[in-house]
């Protein structure tokens, strides 16, 4: 019984005529004379792809289920047909475990250059850690791989599925790839009418398949295959639609700005309400830092906070935020500051969860997080809601019914005002951000420094420095003695910098102050408000609580929002979706059921 978060152990190869080779299970990755013309028949063909696309309405959705990514070559053939034969509004989520992934330049060496979307494959694939990581290949197409046991990922993964590729190496060789109960879970998670291929014809994988409700044949095989397998589920398969509508996202900062971007990529019209106008409170400090806390734990927060830091990055080099100005991604230097950071440092080292390539000792005192940085959140903002579908206006959510299909609040920790989430048990801290003059010297830095503080690169000639941490307070105005405590914690901590920021004669031009938000249990609230506590129409949803992490977090909470209303695959594992879900703040009253979830886009 595998761990299902347990470290990554990537694929080791051998190449023979340019062919991957597993060692381990003594298999090639596909046919020696032509794989892709394998691929085709086998698996696209075998699912009837190229006229199920072409019979998607123009809001349609696919979803195509694999049992081992592989070198990718398979789903990638299936996105270049749905690209060539689905409707230009249609949409294709393409969902896949893999206990071994390849390394990226495996992956690179063995994809074939002229492969549809390969590039956005590689600029994406996500570094070997366990779990569930969202790429988005296409503005249409989203892959969401699953790095982990076949069994325990898709147990984890509530989609729905169109057509199953039942890949992973012969059974012979890797029998755990099609063991009857790994089988039987993917029959839960068809749809009417749902097809799979297989290359294998095997007794013991038909008769486990037949066992479970799936109905098959015995087809033509490919090249020195005499014979492959195609089958169904019972009942008769519909294209299903995509959910869009009309929705009011309360709020303009990170997580307002993010959902409502997200809801319109999908094809929703997006009214944004925020009486403070855009990224106003929080969210409006000159510049941010893109970090996570590293830990050595697969526990939910932990999963959380390494699957949205990954995706944030994702999304921001996705973007090309670093070529519009609006962040630096030159990597996060830290320095250890305590006993308990440096064991925390350690354990998330050798644990094998954090990977060489994210994250390094530099020295005994210091470990880099690549790729991370500082961007200006409200830039971010204001370039996430410049988009035709989306509208704004300065003015203030009333009331919790709206005229509208759904209702998304990312309201931070303005709940006061909105019942009934003024009883919502959140934390309110106050942090003052200090800004520092850059000199000639500091301007030339790309690092963003962070010790039991930050220090952000210059962004138009001025260095953010952060910041209080304030449990006392809620006042708004500046203090003074913020600016000096920020500015001494960079001189004792970071004391080179200090002195190139001009020591003693440091110039501080200004301050920001906001309020953190966040739950007890330092883990934002994204999901639905329970039903006992709505009363509107429509569903409403919450995306708020971030705390010092709305950077980082929001992009994944905002595509999980997103993909939940439009009826598409959830990006975070089952898991991780009950441990950020609103109901878990909300006592449940006997008696009284939570409000149900959206219809599935499958009953249109």
């Amino acid at each position: 019984m595998h761990d299902a978060f347990a470290p990554i152990r990537p694929a080791s190869l051998d190449w023979h005529d340019g062919r991957p080779f597993n060692n381990a299970f003594g298999d090639g990755y596909s046919a020696r004379e032509d794989g892709i013309g394998e691929s085709r028949l086998v698996f696209l063909h075998g699912n009837r792809l190229t006229e199920r696309f072409g019979a998607l309405p123009a809001d349609g959705q696919f979803v195509i289920g694999e049992t081992g990514f592989g070198t990718g070559t398979k789903l990638l053939l299936a996105a270049g047909l749905f690209l060539e034969q689905a409707p230009e509004t249609a949409r294709l989520s393409l969902l896949s475990a893999e206990l071994h992934p390849l390394t990226h330049s495996d992956l690179e060496r063995a994809l074939p250059a002229d492969l549809p979307l390969r590039e956005h494959l590689l600029a994406q694939y996500p570094a070997l850690t366990p779990g569930f990581h969202r790429l988005d290949l296409h503005p249409r197409i989203s892959l969401t791989l699953m790095f982990g046991d076949a069994m325990a990922m898709w147990q984890r993964q509530s989609a729905r599925v169109d057509a199953w590729f039942l890949d992973g190496f012969a059974p012979a060789r890797n029998p755990a790839m099609w063991r009857p109960e790994l089988l039987a879970e993917l029959f839960t998670r068809s749809r009417p009418g749902a097809t799979l291929a297989t290359f294998t014809v095997a007794g013991r994988v038909r008769r486990a398949l037949a066992e479970t409700g799936f109905e098959l044949t015995i087809q033509a095989g490919f090249g020195r295959k005499r014979e492959r397998l195609e089958g169904h589920a019972p009942g008769q398969w519909q294209p299903r639609h995509a959910r869009h509508g009309h929705a009011v996202v309360a709020g303009a900062g990170l997580a307002g700005a993010t959902t409502a971007r997200a809801l319109a990529e999908r094809g929703w019209q997006v009214q944004v309400l925020d009486p403070g106008g855009v990224a106003s409170a929080a969210s409006g400090n000159r510049a941010g830092v893109v970090y996570t806390t590293p830990s050595g734990s697969a526990s939910a927060q932990n999963r959380w906070y390494q699957g949205s830091y990954l995706y944030s990055l994702r999304t921001f080099e996705r973007h090309g935020l670093e070529r519009r100005g609006i962040g630096r991604f030159g990597g996060v230097i830290q320095r250890v500051v305590s006993a308990r950071q440096r064991r925390k440092l350690e354990s998330a080292l050798e644990s094998g969860i954090w990977t060489a390539q994210l994250l390094a000792w530099l020295d005994g005192d210091h470990v880099r997080l690549a790729r991370a940085g500082s961007l200006q959140p409200p830039l971010w903002c204001r370039w996430l809601l410049d988009h035709p579908a989306i509208g704004f206006q300065a003015r203030p959510l009333t009331r919790l019914a709206v005229e509208a299909d759904a209702l998304v609040l990312c309201v931070g920790g303005q709940t006061g005002s909105l019942a009934p989430l003024a009883a919502l048990p959140l934390t309110r801290i106050r942090g003052q951000v200090t800004e520092i003059r850059a000199t000639a010297e500091s301007a030339a830095w790309r690092e963003t420094l962070c010790h039991d503080g930050y220090l952000s690169p210059a962004f138009d000639g001025v260095h953010c420095v952060g910041a209080s941490f304030d449990l006392e307070s809620q006042s708004l105005d500046p203090c003074a003695g913020d600016d000096t405590a920020n500015v001494e914690r960079l001189a004792t901590h970071l004391p080179e910098r200090w002195q190139g920021l001009g020591g003693t004669n440091i110039e501080v031009v200004g301050n920001r102050v906001g309020l953190r938000c966040q739950p007890r249990d330092y883990l934002p609230v994204v999901g639905e408000l329970p039903g006992a506590a709505n009363e509107a129409p429509h569903p409403i949803l919450l995306n708020l609580g971030h705390g010092s992490r709305g950077i980082t977090g929001t992009p994944l909470a905002a595509a999980y929002i997103a993909d939940r209303l439009s009826g598409l695959p959830s990006p975070l594992d089952d898991g991780l979706v009950a441990a950020l879900s609103p109901s878990r703040l909300w006592p449940r009253e006997p008696g009284v059921p939570d409000r149900p979830s959206p219809p599935a886009a499958e009953s249109r």
